[in-house]
């Protein structure tokens, strides 16, 4: 339930903004704001919330965290309104809508706070009412920059009766925590009243229904991972009787006299065992081919054992990171930050902006660029690279271009240089062949193929580097970038 017309002016009241300077503004969430001000010596934190049930206007003590990416409300305001004098602050007659009278220097604004359900809104205009921006653009009702604000008219409607809280039902809680101890629940300001209330029970951006909200986050990614980790186990289960597919094979050849054009399986003596087994085969196919088929699939499985290994510890490890979030969650006690770190983890991934193509990597302080494929080698080598960056790339072998970024007064270690050329083996089609020779040179080095591909390019001055495939080594960047990135 959001504030009522009387609680608003009780709120209002006590907080005695007018003559008070804003010294700061912060944008926590996109829709909440916070208004840092400054009074004869004293400084209050002013909460401005317009989330749906939860409008309000209070005091906060609770320290107010910055988002991740500064909010373009926020930097609106504070290139308008940071260091101005609050010259009035009053409510429209009972109508929710709060208006701030500025000034600052020769300017003057009026800023609007709209505390309805459903339709609240912050907007910025200038002495003449003229609509500068708002929090939420509404171009409907003309609440865009350009537009016009009009006051609602207020002379004609009757005093309505809105009872105002005391709060009551949180004493108990209250007298039980550890604040209890500074004060009295009976002593607790209008102001503070309001700020625990709707920081433990308010609908949204409350700690209760944020922690509930955290939960059903981490039910369902925690599921979706156990999931796929118990798969991976039962494939590694699979791939651990590739033996008994070379000793199938073996066994086919010892037998080949016997086995006639048509068959579907062959019984034989297991020498091994001294029983008698089947053994399927391809009818179309002879003795050696059936058998070859036996060996090229145990190798298959052998050489894929070992990536199950290591997909199953990036699954671990996925899994790991993901209860030290919930938990960093359920011990956070601000419900702003909880917001915030709930914000930042549901995101979609496709609704996250890279600010360059293909992958990248920071390993020990050094960042690694890589191209997968003609155009994220081409865009960043135009826009993304600079001359004194390492540039790697297969020799003789099309694959990805994979870039060292430069770092003043350091030589690339040897360890870094061997990630690079292993990630520009894995992304090129030598892959297959598990090593390749590579050449590397600076970037101001390259000159680019007239007439050629997109992203060709012939370096000069360059230097050699053999680079076999270290599987170990690729599970670590894998499981670098994806603890960078979240995943």
């Amino acid at each position: 339930m959001s504030l009522n017309c009387n609680e608003i002016n009780l709120a209002l009241s006590e907080l005695d903004l007018e003559g008070a300077f804003i010294q700061d503004i912060i944008q926590p969430g996109f829709d909440t704001l916070a208004l840092y001000t400054y009074k004869n010596s004293t400084a209050k934190t002013v909460l401005i919330c317009i989330a749906q049930k939860s409008c309000r206007i209070n005091e906060t003590r609770r320290k107010i965290p910055k988002n991740e990416k500064p909010l373009r409300f926020m930097e609106f305001l504070k290139s308008r309104i940071k260091g101005s004098k609050i010259i009035s602050c009053k409510q429209l007659g009972l109508e929710r809508i709060i208006k701030f009278d500025l000034t600052h220097g020769e300017q003057s604004f009026i800023m609007y706070v709209r505390l309805w359900s459903n339709a609240g809104n912050i907007i910025l205009c200038d002495s003449e009412g003229k609509v500068l921006d708002s929090m939420f653009r509404r171009p409907n009702k003309d609440e865009i920059s350009g537009g016009k604000y009009s006051e609602p008219d207020t002379s004609s409607k009757p005093v309505k009766e809105f009872p105002v809280r005391d709060f009551s039902e949180l004493k108990e809680e209250y007298d039980a925590s550890k604040q209890a101890e500074y004060t009295s629940f009976e002593n607790l300001s209008f102001n503070e009243k309001i700020d625990l209330f709707y920081s433990e029970h308010a609908d949204t951006l409350s700690r209760e229904a944020l922690l509930e909200k955290a939960e059903k986050w981490f039910n369902e990614h925690h599921s979706k991972l156990t999931a796929a980790l118990s798969k991976l186990e039962q494939k590694k289960i699979d791939f651990s009787n590739a033996e008994q597919k070379k000793h199938q094979g073996d066994l086919l050849l010892s037998y080949a006299s016997e086995i006639k054009p048509g068959m579907n399986f062959i019984e034989c003596l297991d020498y091994e065992t001294n029983q008698t087994v089947q053994i399927k085969i391809n009818p179309k196919l002879s003795a050696h081919e059936n058998a070859q088929l036996l060996y090229e699939s145990y190798k298959k499985e052998l050489s894929g054992l070992e990536q199950l290994e290591q997909d199953i510890q990036l699954s671990k490890d996925k899994i790991a990171r993901l209860e030290k979030e919930y938990e960093a969650i359920t011990k956070e006690q601000n419900p702003v930050r909880i917001e915030q770190m709930l914000r930042k983890d549901t995101k979609p991934k496709q609704q996250e902006k890279k600010t360059h193509p293909g992958l990248d990597f920071t390993v020990d302080g050094w960042y690694i660029l890589v191209g997968r494929d003609a155009n994220e080698n081409d865009e960043l080598l135009r826009r993304h690279v600079r001359g004194s960056d390492m540039w790697f790339h297969t020799r003789d072998c099309p694959g990805g271009y994979v870039f060292i970024k430069y770092r003043a007064g350091k030589t690339i270690p040897l360890d870094i240089m061997l990630d690079a050329g292993n990630l520009a083996v894995y992304y090129s089609k030598a892959r297959k062949n598990g090593k390749a020779d590579l050449y590397y040179t600076q970037v101001k080095y390259l000159r680019r193929a007239k007439n050629g591909p997109k992203g060709l390019v012939l370096p000069t001055q360059e230097k050699n580097l053999s680079i076999v495939l270290d599987q170990k080594r690729l599970a670590r960047l894998e499981s670098i970038r994806q603890e960078q990135e979240g995943i």
